[in-house]
């Protein structure tokens, strides 16, 4: 499989690994039969993501998505985080090979489930502001090891 040098550099030398102890909201989504589960936590302050890192279990596609991911949105303020699709992974990142697109769509939906997540804690209705959201939407095909997923925000 060809991975561009952005990927690449995001698998070998990811950013903003980890987890936030103390952390606003956290978002968990994937598939364990799929093997990509990826977890991103988030620090907020006014508005503003000032802190967010991750943990992802899964391949090198999925180490990279979720590292962009987390560059695409620090020092960004919650509505702008919100814009972050899988395309916009994608293009930060110079593409993914097809079958490892679903994990830039695992991406954006570990944000939009930490965003949920902060909203809920403030008690505050994320449906009201985000939409519906279900981030389940993840299928594996064991014959053949590939995924899909779904982006959920209604």
């Amino acid at each position: 499989m060809n991975y561009s040098e952005k990927v690449m550099d995001h698998f070998v030398n990811p950013r903003n690994v980890g987890e936030i102890l103390d952390a606003d909201g956290i978002g968990e989504v994937g598939n364990p039969k799929c093997g990509d589960i990826m977890k991103i936590y988030l620090k907020i302050d006014k508005n503003i993501i000032t802190d967010v890192k991750f943990k992802t279990f899964g391949c090198g596609a999925a180490v990279a998505t979720s590292s962009m991911a987390t560059e695409l949105i620090k020092n960004k303020s919650i509505e702008e985080a919100l814009k972050i699709t899988n395309r916009a992974v994608l293009e930060a990142l110079d593409g993914l090979p097809p079958v490892k697109v679903h994990c830039s769509v695992l991406a954006e939906q570990a944000i939009k489930a930490a965003i949920w997540d902060y909203y809920t804690r403030k008690n505050i209705n994320p449906e009201i502001i985000m939409g519906k959201f279900d981030n389940t939407s993840c299928s594996c095909e064991d014959n053949n090891n590939s995924c899909s997923c779904e982006s959920n925000l209604i």
